[in-house]
């Protein structure tokens, strides 16, 4: 006996979000993200967060901006712009 091949394509498996994904979802909040929230959500060290900040993010279009919340400070992206060629 021969068993036809199942020629129906495979349902598209979702894409699981990228460390770098969460990190611009957590900046596109309202609040904000501080540093303690982004090392938890991505397991990176602080200085590879800032870089990414400040290269993967420009480079995707973000506009990434700090400020001061009393002890802590607070990263959010603040308007998309073009991306870096």
């Amino acid at each position: 006996m021969s068993r036809k091949a199942n020629t129906e394509p495979a349902a598209p498996t979702p894409r699981a979000l990228s460390k770098l994904d969460r990190l611009v979802t957590m900046l596109q909040r309202k609040n904000g993200a501080d540093m303690p929230a982004m090392i938890e959500a991505t397991g990176w060290q602080a200085h590879s967060i800032r870089g990414a900040i400040a290269r993967a993010l420009k480079k995707r279009g973000h506009t990434v901006s700090s400020d001061k919340d009393g002890e802590r400070r607070v990263w959010r992206i603040s308007a998309p712009t073009e991306p870096v060629q």
